[in-house]
This record gives C-alpha cells, sequence and structure tokens, in this order.
C-alpha cells in the first residue's frame, strides 16, 4: 500500500471515529429517553398491584357527621346515590330533620349506629365552622373554638369507630380540610391552624392503620357555596375577600363526588380544581402515596409548580399592600377633614 493510500485510509478512520463522537450525545439522549418510557410504562404496569382495593359503597355503612348541611349533606347524597347506609350525626336538630328528607334516610344517634346499621364502613368528618378576621381583631376564645370543633370535632368520631374498623380489618376515615389548610392566607390566623392540624392527625393516623387495610383520605376543598361559607362573608375582611375572590366558588355536589371517589379508592390527597392539585402538589411532603404514579406526578410537576405558586403569592402580598395603602390614605384624608 502507497504512503498516499494509507494516509487516506488513515484520515477515513479518523473521520469516522469523529462522526461517531458527534453522534454520542444523541445515542445517549435516545437510551435515557428509552430507559425514562419504559419506566413510567412500569410505574403504570404495577401501580395498581400496590393500590389499595377500592371500597364498594353499595350496602356499606357510612357516617357522616357535620351532615345536615353544605358539603356533608352533599357527600351523604353522593354516597346515598351510590347504595350506601347513611348515619347523619349533626348538632341542628331541624337542619337534621331536613337532611333525613333530602338523604332519604333516617339519622340515627351516634351511640347506636353501629347497633342498627353494622359497623362502620366509612368515616366522614366535615363536621366543622370557618371564621376570618384579623389576628389582634380575633377574641382568643375563637382560637380555642375553631381547634375544639374543627379538630377535637374530628378525633372524637374516630376514635369511637376506629377499633371496629381495625378488627374487621377494613375501613376509610375522611378528613375535610381546606385550601386553607395547606396555605395560610390573610385573615385565616384562627381557621387555619385548625384545618392544618387534621394534616398532620391524618398522616399519623394513616400510618397506624395501613396495616389493618384502613385508608385515611384528606380533602381540601376550595371556597364552597354553603350556608357556612356565608357565614363566613358576614366578617370577612377586605383583603380575605379579594385573595378568596382570585379561584372562585365551587358547588358543594361537585366537591362531593370527587372526595367520595378518593376516599373509596383510597387515596390520601383529595384536591378539587386544577389549584387544588397544583396545591396538593405542592405541598405533598411526606404524606402518603397508594400509588407509585401519584408519586412520581408529584416529583416531575413540584418545580413548575413551585414557580407559578411565586405568582400567587406576590399576587396576595400585592392586595394586602394595597389594601393597606388604601386605609392609611382614608386615615389621613379623614384627619384632615
Amino acid at each position: 500500500m502507497s504512503s498516499e493510500e494509507e494516509l487516506s485510509s488513515t484520515i477515513t478512520d479518523w473521520l469516522f471515529f469523529s462522526s461517531w463522537w458527534l453522534f454520542l450525545p444523541f445515542i445517549m439522549l435516545l437510551v435515557v429517553v428509552a430507559f425514562v418510557v419504559a419506566f413510567v410504562l412500569l410505574l403504570y404496569m404495577i401501580s395498581p398491584l400496590i393500590s389499595p382495593k377500592p371500597l364498594k359503597l353499595n350496602g356499606a355503612h357510612v357516617v357522616v357527621t357535620g351532615g345536615s348541611s353544605g358539603i356533608g349533606k352533599s357527600i351523604a347524597m353522593e354516597c346515598y346515590r351510590q347504595g350506601a347506609f347513611i348515619t347523619l350525626v349533626a348538632r341542628d336538630e331541624s337542619k337534621l330533620v331536613q337532611a333525613k328528607k333530602e338523604v332519604e334516610k333516617c339519622a340515627i344517634n351516634d351511640k347506636q349506629c353501629q347497633e342498627k346499621l353494622g359497623p362502620v364502613d366509612m368515616l366522614v368528618n366535615c363536621a366543622g365552622t370557618s371564621f376570618s378576621g384579623k389576628f389582634e381583631e380575633v377574641e382568643v376564645e375563637r382560637f380555642r373554638s375553631m381547634m375544639e370543633v374543627n379538630y377535637l370535632g374530628s378525633v372524637y368520631p374516630t376514635r369511637a369507630v376506629i377499633t371496629t374498623m381495625k378488627e374487621r380489618r377494613m375501613g376509610r376515615i375522611l378528613f375535610i380540610s381546606s385550601q386553607a389548610g395547606q396555605i395560610g392566607l390573610f385573615g385565616y390566623t384562627a381557621y387555619s391552624p385548625s384545618k392544618f392540624a387534621l394534616r398532620g392527625l391524618a398522616e399519623s393516623l394513616q400510618m397506624e392503620m395501613k396495616p389493618y387495610n384502613i385508608y385515611v383520605t384528606v380533602a381540601y376543598p376550595p371556597d364552597t357555596d354553603t350556608p357556612g361559607l356565608a357565614e363566613e362573608n358576614r366578617t370577612k375582611p377586605l383583603e380575605t375577600r379579594l385573595i378568596s375572590e382570585t379561584s372562585g366558588v365551587t358547588q358543594p355536589e361537585q366537591v362531593a363526588k370527587i372526595v367520595v371517589k378518593d376516599a373509596v379508592q383510597g387515596n390520601f390527597n383529595s384536591s378539587v380544581g386544577p389549584d387544588g392539585y397544583m396545591l396538593s402538589a405542592l405541598t405533598c411532603g411526606m404524606s402518603p402515596v397508594t400509588s407509585i404514579t401519584e408519586g412520581l406526578q408529584q416529583i416531575v410537576t413540584m418545580g413548575l409548580f413551585r414557580t407559578i405558586a411565586l405568582f400567587y403569592l406576590g399576587s396576595f402580598d400585592s392586595i394586602v399592600r394595597r389594601c393597606m395603602i388604601q386605609r392609611e390614605q382614608a386615615k389621613a384624608a379623614d384627619k384632615r377633614e
């Protein structure tokens, strides 16, 4: 072989290897993409294997506290439509009688319900109250009553049914929190802590109950068109009202359909609407997951949702600042007069 041919062969080999290295990043990218796709498909395939078996509501005994109005009544009606036997628990007898007619089921005393309708298959802790006001203007007694009603009002019924559920190795516990139990907002210094507390209770309880096939769900509904919201609006500060208006008002029937479905499936988090989904993903922390796909979705969306949340927070801060300036300007105008 002549020197020219050897040189040509050497150059050809060099060009081949140089070209191969140019394509290496692309090849590696294809391998990574293929691996991710295969991993995601595997997750979808095995996810049903680790998810809890759905609870059949047909013939199940469902107890709903705070079931005389609002979300609680809508949940009772949704469960009843799916064939469940309903026990309503509420403080207002007249509202309870009316709710009984609407749900087409008689309300039974909480201590007697397991004897007459059998063990409780699903407990819905919906009893609660809301209040908004500026921190320094809220009476100290209000902070105590919020915790007693919204937090302890869910502890007591849960303790009443949990022993039997453990013996039967089945059951569902549903806590109705609020989006104000995921994010602290202006005006909710008394209300938000009582709803945040439910999250801590639910996480701890789920870890204790999971070996017994008992699953806990925490629902975070947005502002919902209920008598409770109407009552809250009477004292709601301007800042709170303006912030609340950014997400609108949801109907209780829509909330009921979503939270009942999540509770039946054994999902830990239950959110309503795009904002609710984003909040649940952002605040998931160390909360339990009942499917690998749910955990994967939280991982993938966390960065994007945090970016969006920063814009929301900036908007809320702007609302509070504008309201403060308007009040100061109004006070200055009054002094000049």
